[in-house]
């Protein structure tokens, strides 16, 4: 009986530094707050963009240099996780979530896995709700003129991507195992990100 009384104690405790670690970082139920409509958070910009908080989401429509791309990066590492992204974007926009980034001052497809906010790409099999060079998607899911809600999981070679409720990629691949930063994209048109959420798995 005292054993069991001993070992109930301390799960109790173990429970409410828990509940207090989570409230002392920011963290609820193990999501991490990366930005949100009343703040822009912490990243560091590669290129340069005119990112700025406006109207509860941050808002880029216009790059400093035309044939340098924008991004956010943030300074954390993650390799097994998942993210919850509410974006918008208009027609024009090429944008994009990159995961598992091999570095930090370059970013791009190659390095990174990328999943794509792009409703005119050329080659629409990997516009939005692909993994570009990893999984297509068939139709292409548009994005344009409305909130959307992004869900990415990678753990381990396992990578899926759920557009609005709807599974776009459900992929294995390794090239970028080791996991990275995570970084958003500004290339061209007008582009939204209301709230950006990890949680490491």
């Amino acid at each position: 009986m005292k054993r069991m009384s001993t070992l109930a104690a301390g799960l109790l405790i173990g429970a409410a530094a828990l509940q207090y670690s989570g409230v002392a970082s920011g963290q609820s139920d193990g999501w991490i707050t990366l930005l949100d409509s009343s703040k822009k958070g912490d990243w560091t910009e590669v290129g340069k963009a005119n990112w700025e908080m406006k109207d509860g989401a941050l808002v880029a429509d216009k790059l400093d240099d035309a044939k340098v791309l924008s991004y956010l990066v943030s300074k954390d590492s993650y390799k097994d996780f998942q993210i919850k992204a509410e974006f918008w974007v208009d027609e024009e926009a090429n944008s994009g979530i990159f995961i598992r980034c091999d570095a930090r001052d370059k970013i791009d497809s190659k390095i990174c896995y990328e999943v794509n906010i792009f409703d005119k790409r050329p080659d629409p099999s990997y516009g939005t709700g692909a993994i570009v060079d990893v999984g297509k998607v068939d139709p292409m899911p548009k994005a344009a003129g409305k909130w959307n809600t992004y869900e990415i999981t990678a753990q381990g070679s396992h990578l899926v991507v759920v557009l609005n409720g709807q599974k776009t990629v459900d992929a294995q691949d390794s090239k970028h195992n080791a996991g990275g930063p995570i970084a958003l994209q500004y290339g061209s048109g007008v582009v939204k990100f209301r709230k950006v959420q990890i949680k490491p798995l």
